[in-house]
């Protein structure tokens, strides 16, 4: 008879995503993945089948539950410059049990040019975010909070570029008001 699992996926998941956005994927060893994710390696290989899938598993939650939050932002904002800067602020701050950064990024710097799955899983991503940064561009210059000078959608490419950039950097030390400065600078190429 088999064994009945003893741990919730998602949670173990969540471990797992955890300390691959701390310290990327080739620098995360399986003994590393045992004790952060509490299960022993046979269970991470029954149920994730090896390193790589559950590296990309990792990746979807990550994706869904940072499109989960930067929706909610999204609809709870009255304004398309109040969603904007809503956008930035998630993309800045840190959570206090959370690393810095942002996993997609991490990992299409990391292993990008050289998995595949990495990085068609990191181009979708991408490609959400600006048909996202698109719409509330587009919801803007409609209710004349932003210039219509310029396209919507090469405006939201700018932008997800810049997104990106701030995101890599906050893996560093850099101080978050530079950060914010960036993003004020931004959002006044948008003004009207």
């Amino acid at each position: 008879m088999a064994r009945s699992k003893e741990f919730e996926v998602n949670e173990v998941l969540d471990k797992a995503m955890k300390i691959f956005w701390e310290q990327g994927y080739e620098k995360t060893s399986m003994s590393d993945l045992v004790e952060h994710m509490g299960i022993h390696r046979r269970s991470i290989y029954d149920t994730f089948d090896d390193k790589h899938s559950l590296f990309l598993q990792a990746m979807d939650r990550y994706n869904g539950k940072v499109n989960n939050t930067l929706l909610a932002e999204i609809k709870a904002s009255r304004t398309a410059v109040e969603a904007l800067h809503k956008i930035f602020e998630v993309m800045t701050s840190e959570a206090e049990d959370t690393p810095s950064g942002c996993l997609i990024v991490n990992s299409a710097v990391e292993l990008g040019q050289r998995d595949t799955d990495v990085d068609s899983r990191s181009l979708e991503s991408f490609n959400v975010a600006e048909r996202m940064f698109e719409q509330i561009i587009e919801w803007g210059q409609r209710d004349g909070e932003f210039s219509s000078d310029h396209n919507a959608k090469e405006m939201a490419e700018y932008l997800h570029n810049i997104s990106v950039g701030i995101r890599a950097m906050a893996r560093t030390s850099t101080d978050k008001e530079k950060l914010k400065r960036i993003v004020n600078v931004s959002m006044k190429l948008l003004e009207p």
